[in-house]
């Protein structure tokens, strides 16, 4: 079984549709105000323009856990 972590960070643009950044493998002690700064500075800088619009606000972020299990199907 394999596991993998992602951080999930969701931005609303200026065309009022939502994106999302993501992180693989984030810190196992990462906080919320860490991560609060962090998309705070995304958006004050306004260094990303999904499909040519501005990132203007954050909406939410998450950390997602998922396990895989790989089946062999030779038997």
């Amino acid at each position: 079984m394999e596991t993998t972590k992602r951080l999930v960070m969701s931005f609303l643009t200026s065309e009022d549709k939502k994106v999302s950044l993501t992180v693989d493998n984030p810190r196992d002690d990462i906080n919320e105000t860490e991560i609060k700064s962090a998309m705070d500075l995304v958006v004050e800088k306004n260094i990303f323009a999904p499909n040519g619009s501005d990132i203007v606000a954050t909406v939410e972020a998450k950390v997602v856990v998922t396990d895989t299990t790989e089946y062999d199907l030779v038997l």
